[in-house]
């Protein structure tokens, strides 16, 4: 059975789409408190997405309310989807939030972060494998502004499923993850 990206994108997407509001509730509020016994918080400056609801993405509100009751700063995005770049800035009261035409959420404006800056990211993700590699939307945002971050950031994909064995094709450029969190598990890789 072939577990490419393609495959894996499909099988996933139809995973989530099964799952109720309640469930992805308690699915998200689990992956947070899994969240807590990662050796992450030491660190000050953490990068965080907000879920497209549409797609049932693992609901962050959990997350930042663990971030925001720690004295964390915290960084948001905002996507250019002609430069497939990322533009970051700091998550505050005054922060205006806005769907943009992919329903993601992102900032209207604020103050700028540079990628060099975040000690951590959470990433999204459809699928991952035990390798530490991840399938997600296929447009590469990620995997191009994890390598502007410094080598010792730290990356931790959020899920809802567990590990796939192996993905088969894995490029060059993908960037791998050092942790994934799901409900029941921490995945640790490298």
């Amino acid at each position: 059975m072939e577990n490419n990206k393609k495959v894996l994108r499909k099988k996933y997407k139809n995973l989530r789409q099964k799952l109720s509001i309640s469930e992805i509730e308690e699915l998200s509020l689990a992956v947070a408190n899994k969240l807590l016994t990662l050796p992450i918080w030491q660190k000050t400056y953490f990068h965080i997405f907000l879920p497209i609801t549409e797609h049932k993405e693992v609901d962050t509100e959990f997350i930042l309310h663990l971030l925001s009751g720690k004295d964390k700063e915290i960084i948001i995005s905002k996507s250019d989807f002609e430069t497939r770049k990322m533009m970051h800035y700091l998550l505050t009261d005054n922060t205006k939030i806005k769907k943009n035409e992919y329903n993601i959420p992102e900032p209207v404006d604020g103050i700028e972060v540079p990628s060099n800056k975040i000690e951590v990211v959470f990433v999204p993700l459809l699928a991952f494998d035990k390798k530490g590699h991840r399938v997600g939307y296929g447009k590469g945002f990620y995997d191009k502004f994890l390598s502007e971050c410094k080598p010792e950031t730290i990356k931790i994909g959020l899920s809802f499923f567990d590990a796939e064995e192996l993905i088969d094709d894995v490029h060059e450029g993908d960037m791998q993850l050092d942790y994934c969190v799901t409900p029941k598990n921490n995945y640790k890789f490298k």
